[in-house]
């Protein structure tokens, strides 16, 4: 088992297919959500195979038909509240870790984005080499809903978005079809559904041809776009220095999307939208997923200590009432010594080193 030839278990399908390291999320029933103990597992599976030179590439994708990876099985994390934040530290850690390790790998990642991929799927998949999205594709950063901002990277890839309608997927949380998710970088290719097992057969043949051109020969081209043809006004209204502002501009406007968007907003966290915001800015500038995991990191840990992240969890997904008393109610409760403090580098815990992860595999 040391080169995790086979294994079942905790949810996890992990095998070898012919030049492949294939990797199934199999927890339909929570539509894939992933836990620390599979973090762990798909971890040592990479470490093993990056090293092992019957693998030439890595796939990933989901069971159930509906969903990749829905996020990290937030609802456990919620369990765990009365332990100092420990398990939700350890998880964000190994969580994001293994963000920068599929960022870094040096072998082909295939990621088969399928169905929903959202949170920690978006983790798992959009930082690979090679990311395929189909018509029933629906990504997403939802967690300005739950009291949280965009993690596993989430913040580097909306900074990298086009104009600035990272801003407006990040703080709205908006899902992205094929071919939004093709425009703003966070995929590659569009392979139609009813093609995807036969590409990976084909991506795992050992007489087969590279991955480009096996991808290639199934590739077609998307639906239309969505987000993408509102990008003037986007970047209109999501330029604005301040979440104050961006809800002003949009009241102001008498579209019927910012009106929508406008709705959307009101449902968040003032503290997550306001987080969120200076993230994206912040890293905008850096331009490196190292530091947009370090920042992450710094903000969820508080954003869970702080109790934001834990009744945005009760109000959605434990008592379902939708009804969350946010520990700061307002934008105007919110001042920028609060968020310059969930910025600041950590005091109260280590601060997320993934150095090692970057050196090992370079």
């Amino acid at each position: 088992m040391t080169k995790y030839d086979s294994i079942n278990t905790s949810g996890l399908h992990i095998r070898k297919e012919g030049r492949a390291g294939r990797i199934t999320i199999n927890k339909p029933s929570i539509l894939n959500a992933i836990n620390l103990d599979q973090v762990n597992i798909i971890t040592r599976a990479l470490w093993n195979w990056a090293s092992d030179d019957e693998i030439q590439l890595v796939i990933l994708d989901g069971t159930g038909g509906r969903a990749l990876c829905a996020g990290g099985d937030i609802v456990s994390l919620y369990k765990s509240r009365g332990d100092g934040g420990d398990a939700a530290a350890s998880f964000w850690c190994a969580e994001y870790r293994l963000s920068a390790m599929i960022s870094h790998y040096p072998k082909p990642y295939v990621a088969l984005m399928d169905g929903i991929v959202m949170g920690g799927g978006i983790g798992l998949s959009a930082h690979g080499s090679h990311r395929i999205v189909t018509e029933c594709s629906k990504l997403a950063m939802p967690e300005t809903l739950i009291g949280l901002i965009p993690d596993v990277g989430g913040l580097w890839l909306l900074a990298n978005t086009p104009g600035h309608i990272g801003e407006y997927l990040g703080l709205l949380g908006e899902h992205m079809g094929a071919a939004d998710a093709l425009y703003t970088n966070f995929a590659d290719t569009f392979v139609p559904q009813k093609k995807l097992s036969a590409l990976a057969a084909a991506a795992a043949d050992p007489d087969g041809d590279p991955i480009g051109i096996s991808i290639a020969a199934f590739a077609s081209a998307p639906p239309p776009t969505v987000h993408a043809n509102y990008q003037e006004e986007i970047d209109c209204i999501f330029s604005a220095p301040t979440v104050e502002l961006i809800q002003k501009k949009l009241d102001a406007s008498s579209s019927s999307w910012a009106q929508d968007a406008l709705a959307a907003l009101s449902l968040r966290s003032p503290l997550a939208l306001k987080l969120t915001l200076a993230g994206i800015r912040q890293i905008r500038r850096r331009r490196t997923l190292e530091d947009s995991l370090k920042l992450e990191y710094r903000i969820a840990t508080r954003m869970y200590n702080g109790g934001e992240f834990i009744e945005g969890v009760r109000a959605l997904l434990i008592d379902k009432d939708k009804s969350p008393k946010w520990t700061l109610p307002s934008l105007e409760a919110i001042d920028d010594k609060t968020v310059t403090n969930y910025l600041s580098s950590l005091v109260e815990r280590p601060e997320l080193d993934i150095s090692d992860v970057i050196t090992k595999l370079l």
